[in-house]
């Protein structure tokens, strides 16, 4: 009888552990996959705006052009080029280069070094 009693509340107590191990943060496949337009921000118009405080989102499309550290690419539009840092939770299933056209979509910040903090890298 105390062995059911035992089994039974370990069962209770390891459900919702259980259940919650199937879900994957990094599984795109439930998220939504919109195609239609996108509003998308040129360079030349976000460095304009390079004041110290200046924080706003923006989508960018072009290419990384080179990698400067481990999260730390230069980004051009073919318009301008800016810093970008992409987050630690950006997976590609594919390597991508110079030649690769990408849509970023993050914050930009402006400073002594304009940056944009990108929170999600989309292939086109």
């Amino acid at each position: 009888m105390k062995n059911i009693v035992l089994a039974t509340a370990a069962a209770i107590i390891f459900a919702p552990t259980l259940a919650l191990a199937n879900e994957n943060p990094h599984n795109k496949s439930n998220s939504v996959q919109y195609i239609g337009p996108v509003e998308v921000s040129t360079l030349d118009t976000l460095l304009t705006d390079s004041g110290m405080f200046t924080e706003k989102d923006v989508v960018v499309e072009g290419h990384l052009l080179r990698q400067i550290k481990s999260d730390t690419y230069i980004f051009s539009d073919g318009k301008g080029e800016i810093q970008v840092e992409l987050d630690d939770d950006i997976r590609l299933a594919q390597p991508i280069d110079e030649k690769t056209k990408v849509r970023l979509y993050g914050e930009y910040e402006g400073g002594k070094t304009p940056e944009i903090e990108v929170d999600q890298l989309l292939i086109l």
